[in-house]
């Protein structure tokens, strides 16, 4: 079942993107603000909150980000763990009225770190805290591996009340039973410990498994790239 982005919101305003380093974000923060853009008028903001220096940032697609009409924030100067330093203007965002805000959240800990700061403003009713999981990344491969790094980077973060997203992808090579297969893994792994509440997929592969998985399918573009995928 592919619903439109305005319905995965189910009626909030600012969206939080947790997870560990490498679990697909960026990405999917970028194709819900895109996703976003195109079914609604409203204002969006999207904060690149990234702390660290993973291999993809959103900040690396800023202009194609602006070029949507999408209002991006950023700290350029920043690109170490133990800087706690985000970009200005998260909270005026937050309480502007009719606007929706996508905060892309830099992996681990340590980057999570950084929103605690916001915290009564992210575990309101206004706000939504989803977590990526990518069952095809080492640190996700058992219940007891994912329950450790949600407790770190909720505790870090200081949110609560998170939605899981399945996002099982190899990149650009992912079939449809790559997707299948990893989504199935990790409600197995899950155990009913914790929900999917929502499936990644590429675009190109969701006409032919939105029947063979449960729940709402989020169609994925690739936004980020190697430079030789260009």
């Amino acid at each position: 079942m592919t619903l439109r982005f305005t319905q995965l919101l189910d009626g909030k305003k600012t969206i939080v993107f947790l997870g560990e380093a490498g679990c697909g974000k960026s990405e999917i923060a970028i194709n819900f603000a895109m996703g976003l853009r195109g079914e609604t008028n409203q204002k969006i903001h999207f904060f690149d909150m990234d702390q660290t220096k993973p291999l993809f940032r959103s900040r690396d697609v800023t202009k194609r980000i602006t070029d949507a009409g999408i209002l991006f924030h950023c700290n350029e100067d920043v690109s170490i763990e133990d800087v706690a330093t985000v970009a200005p203007g998260v909270i005026e965002a937050i309480n502007e009225p009719d606007s929706l805000v996508i905060l892309d959240v830099g992996g681990n800990e340590h980057g999570a770190r950084t929103i605690g700061q916001f915290a009564k403003y992210l575990n309101n009713d206004d706000a939504l805290v989803f977590f990526l999981i990518n069952p095809y990344r080492p640190w996700s491969r058992d219940l007891a591996g994912i329950t450790d790094t949600i407790g770190r980077i909720t505790e870090a973060s200081r949110t609560a009340g998170i939605r899981i997203i399945s996002n099982p992808n190899f990149g650009l090579d992912t079939s449809a039973q790559d997707v299948i297969a990893g989504n199935q893994k990790l409600e197995d792994m899950l155990g009913g410990k914790f929900r999917i509440s929502l499936v990644c997929a590429l675009e190109s592969l969701c006409v032919e498994i939105r029947d063979k998985v449960e729940g709402p399918l989020v169609p994925v573009k690739i936004y980020i790239r190697y430079p030789w995928q260009d």
